[in-house]
């Protein structure tokens, strides 16, 4: 067995254990960007709902591996808040497809952007063949996670 692996497995493990634990204060600043009452766990449910236009819960549930309880709990929060609205599904009466309304879109596109910003500066000095490979890494490994 390679030496170096299992300190290297430590490294990983510590690194991303410090991007989650700052991943979660991010999650705070952002939510509160977009709404001051929007749960942290939100904004990744908006990012999706941004990039689909609409989707079905189900479907939202199972792209994101949560149950469609807790995911609905979730939407409901922000339908109240005026972030997300229910339209019907024109290919199934029983089904209805979320999407963001005009004001969940405006209020998600400025925390983005403000966001975008936050890693163009950290990134700012980083060759771009290494921005690239760290997102490709991080796709790799997101993947992997399932």
């Amino acid at each position: 067995m390679d030496e170096q692996q299992p300190e290297t497995l430590r490294a990983v493990e510590h690194e991303v254990t410090v991007l989650l634990r700052r991943g979660r204060v991010i999650s705070w600043e952002i939510a509160r960007g977009v709404h001051p009452d929007l749960e942290p766990n939100a904004y990744g449910l908006l990012l999706w709902l941004r990039r689909c236009d609409s989707i079905r819960l189900t479907d939202l549930a199972a792209r994101l591996g949560v149950g469609k309880g807790t995911l609905s709990r979730q939407i409901q929060g922000m339908e109240g808040l005026g972030l997300v609205r229910r339209d019907p599904d024109p290919t199934d009466r029983r089904a209805s497809l979320l999407r963001l309304t005009e004001e969940g879109q405006h209020r998600f596109d400025a925390a983005r952007t403000a966001r975008l910003a936050e890693f163009r500066q950290k990134l700012d000095n980083w060759p771009e063949r290494d921005v690239t490979e760290f997102a490709e890494l991080l796709r790799r490994f997101n993947d992997a996670l399932g």
